[in-house]
């Protein structure tokens, strides 16, 4: 058996698997280990530190914008302006959505609602008559037509045969 430097001690044992004897040395790994463990616990408790990561996200994302700013400034207000707008439009749109919720959830508003839908249920019906009407007018205004054509057709008809039987007789 060797040791990691290739030597092998000499009543036959591994050096490595029973480790220095040098009451300095062992120290030594044992510091060494316990400098690794604390870098070890350090990192961890970084990463577990959300609160802290966050700042310092907050803060890495505010050193971004006033580098921009200070490169483009038109291009940052622009860019807040359209921010602001859409968390507004955000804002606006729930408290909307909100306020229809509690309209209808409210006797008052439940008989507000009511009356809407039967409103449009109105309207509807309304259109629809208004189709049919226009439908019936036109069916009469082509019967119509078509009357007035056939008399007209009618009275061709009857002259022409009013001439041939005059010209018949004489």
């Amino acid at each position: 058996m060797s040791t990691p430097s290739g030597t092998s001690r000499p009543d036959g044992s591994d050096a490595a698997a029973s480790g220095p004897t040098d009451p300095d040395a062992i120290k030594a790994e044992i510091e060494a280990t316990r400098e690794q463990l604390g870098r070890t616990v350090d990192e961890l408790s970084h990463r577990l530190d959300v609160p802290a990561r966050a700042k310092e996200g907050a803060a890495r994302a505010k050193d971004t914008a006033v580098e921009t700013y200070r490169e483009s400034p038109p291009a940052v207000v622009g860019a807040g302006a359209a921010v602001a707008g859409l968390l507004g439009l955000l804002v606006w749109r729930r408290r909307r959505k909100r306020r229809r919720a509690a309209a209808t959830s409210t006797g008052a508003g439940a008989a507000l609602a009511q009356a809407r839908a039967e409103t449009r249920r109105a309207r509807a019906e309304a259109e629809r008559e208004a189709k049919r009407a226009r439908r019936a007018a036109a069916r009469d205004a082509k019967r119509q037509a078509a009357v007035k054509n056939a008399k007209r057709q009618a009275r061709k008809t009857r002259k022409r045969t009013e001439r041939t039987v005059r010209k018949a007789r004489r």
